[in-house]
């Protein structure tokens, strides 16, 4: 029997982790900045924390271009606390607005561009990685940009179509070179990949259950794990 295509694989996991999770509705924010603010936020630490430092900011008035923009470093170090190494993060914020603004001016002139030029453009601002880079462009700015975490890779490794060991340019190319580039599928993908890996695929996994054991070479050599 021919193997299947890589589109096919895909597009079946897919539906599978769709069936058994249904619509998460990707990414909780109340504006695209909130988005930009909580990408960067939750490098290094989990969304409980991040979520307690967007409320402090929103309490203080800072979730804004504007006022992160003239905020001191001290002040909004000291509202992001909650999101670990905050001393590091209030200086990629302000980077990132200050780079914003000098280069484009708004959020909107920033999303009018062509997301692969801005791509090029945003991961070379400091502290903006690949992946922050594309939960900006797609969960802010609604553009095709798939993105891949370590939940990505662990996952796609025990399904065979990855190594573990691959890059993030190398998982990434997998997703964007097999799969319609529709934002709604990209969005909704990623989300249930961080839902899989939340209740199955962990470090030590949790295979009862997993909609994805069939398909998992790795349940086979842990077959009833708890």
């Amino acid at each position: 029997m021919a193997a299947k295509q890589p589109q096919t694989r895909l597009l079946e996991i897919y539906d599978s982790l769709y069936r058994r999770y249904g619509a998460l509705n990707w990414w909780p924010a109340d504006s695209p900045f909130e988005v930009c603010v909580g990408a960067i936020l939750t490098q290094n630490t989990n969304w409980n924390n991040v979520e307690k430092a967007l409320a402090n900011m929103k309490r203080e008035g800072l979730l804004s271009i504007e006022a992160v923009s003239a905020a001191s470093h001290d002040v909004l170090a000291e509202q992001i606390r909650p999101s670990g190494f905050f001393n590091v993060k209030s200086v990629r914020l302000k980077g990132f607005v200050e780079w914003l603004l000098q280069r484009h001016g708004t959020l909107e002139a920033m999303f009018a561009a062509s997301w692969e030029t801005l791509r090029g453009e945003l991961i070379a601002v400091r502290g903006i990685g690949p992946e922050t880079c594309d939960s900006i462009l797609l969960y802010a700015g609604e553009k095709p940009s798939f993105v891949v975490d370590a939940y990505t890779r662990r996952l796609f490794s025990r399904l065979g179509l990855v190594d573990e060991k691959d890059d993030y340019h190398h998982v990434r190319s997998l997703f964007m070179n097999h799969l319609p580039h529709e934002v709604p599928l990209f969005n909704e993908y990623h989300a249930l990949i961080v839902e899989q890996c939340k209740r199955h695929c962990r470090k030590r996994p949790s295979c009862d259950g997993c909609p994805l054991r069939d398909a998992c070479s790795h349940a086979t050599l842990t077959p009833g794990a708890p």
